[in-house]
């Protein structure tokens, strides 16, 4: 892909002290959007260097994937030596970010007096388990973060608690912290300056969780249970068809009595349990088994079209190697196989970021450990 823009954040720059996901992703996506950022990593690299198996050791495909657009400095923050170094480093970045709890980076002198001692203006991001109150000073994971914010429990259906497959909390997290980097140093430009943000991932993720899911608590007095029906039902998953599974949202009205017209099915076309919001709603189990049945009579390709013309939202369910030859993702130059310095051919999902309609320029491949260490430390 020829035709890019430079991202946005330009000529920002960003000292990542960040390790596993929750702050890489949020650096990740400050990389995307045009940030310099150098990662500050310990002697045995992030631990995500050491997850799944690459080609070659510390090189593996998550630290690949969350580590595009950034330089590797080595520091041993143990010693004195190397915390002095990276003391000197502060005043040259505009934003710093950490995910350690607040006793550990406080250790380092990476707090806002920290900064301010070191002579640096930097903005301090740090993502946290916790705010302030009884749970500050925990660890936190994805699946604790998962556990405690209620998202295990949403997941299970309010019955036996499940991790959604994926580190949604950590990435959400990441979201969040970037989104407040810019709104932040934004905010220094319209009188209104910050020195810090703090993105705890408890808070965050019941803020995100319980969005749609408060349901009848978000009352006082409650008006009844918590939960989404519609996401709650057992029956709400891709359906099978006749050779395969297809994903199928009939939701408006519209939706409905379209879908019903073209079966010919005028009684449930006169049924408000269909064909209203506030009917589907109360009786969804019901309504999405019977879709289900519906379904199972014709192939996904049939569906496809039929779903087409009806203008009802429907898609495949890709497996990832569906999406290496998706012909919506191969226009959009999605996925791109480039030349890695030292791991050869490798694959990479681009930013979905579009500028006045034009993709942001690439990032750098992913460094090796310690690879821009002599050049950050010597450097202006």
């Amino acid at each position: 892909m020829t035709d890019t823009v430079p991202g946005p954040l330009t000529g920002l720059r960003v000292l990542d002290l960040t390790g596993t996901m929750s702050g890489p992703y949020c650096t990740l996506l400050l990389a995307q959007l045009g940030a310099s950022v150098d990662k500050v990593e310990p002697p045995a690299g992030d631990i995500t260097r050491s997850l799944m198996r690459g080609r070659n050791d510390t090189m593996t495909p998550i630290f690949l994937g969350l580590n595009a657009g950034k330089r590797s400095i080595v520091l041993d923050l143990r010693t004195e030596r190397d915390r002095d170094r990276l003391t000197g480093l502060l005043p040259r970045y505009d934003a710093v970010v950490h995910n350690m709890r607040p006793a550990a980076a406080a250790r380092i002198r990476l707090t806002e007096a920290g900064l301010a001692a070191a002579g640096s203006e930097a903005l301090l991001c740090e993502i946290v388990g916790y705010g302030p109150g009884p749970y500050e000073d925990r660890p936190a994971y994805d699946d604790t973060t998962q556990s405690i914010s209620g998202l295990a429990w949403v997941q299970g259906r309010g019955e036996e608690p499940e991790y959604v497959r994926s580190a949604v909390a950590d990435k959400t997290a990441g979201l969040y912290a970037a989104l407040a980097v810019c709104a932040a140093l934004l905010g220094r430009t319209t009188g209104h300056p910050s020195r810090s943000v703090r993105i705890p991932m408890f808070e965050t993720m019941v803020a995100y969780t319980t969005v749609e899911q408060l349901g009848g608590l978000t009352f006082e007095p409650p008006q009844g249970p918590p939960l989404y029906p519609r996401t709650m039902s057992p029956s709400r998953r891709p359906y099978r068809t006749a050779d395969g599974h297809v994903g199928v949202m009939l939701y408006t009205d519209r939706h409905w009595s379209a879908f019903l017209d073209w079966l010919g099915r005028e009684d449930l076309a006169a049924d408000p349990s269909y064909t209203t919001v506030a009917g589907r709603s109360l009786h969804i189990d019901e309504v999405y088994g019977w879709l289900a049945e519906q379904l199972l009579g014709r192939t996904t390709g049939e569906w496809l079209e039929i779903f087409e013309r009806l203008d009802v939202p429907a898609s495949r369910v890709h497996s990832f190697d569906d999406l290496l030859t998706d012909p919506h993702l191969l226009k959009a130059g999605t996925v791109v196989v480039e030349q890695h310095p030292t791991e050869g051919a490798v694959r990479r999902v681009r930013a979905p970021f579009l500028f006045d309609g034009l993709p942001l320029d690439d990032p750098r491949p992913a460094p090796t450990i310690g690879e821009h260490t002599t050049d950050v430390l010597n450097g202006p």
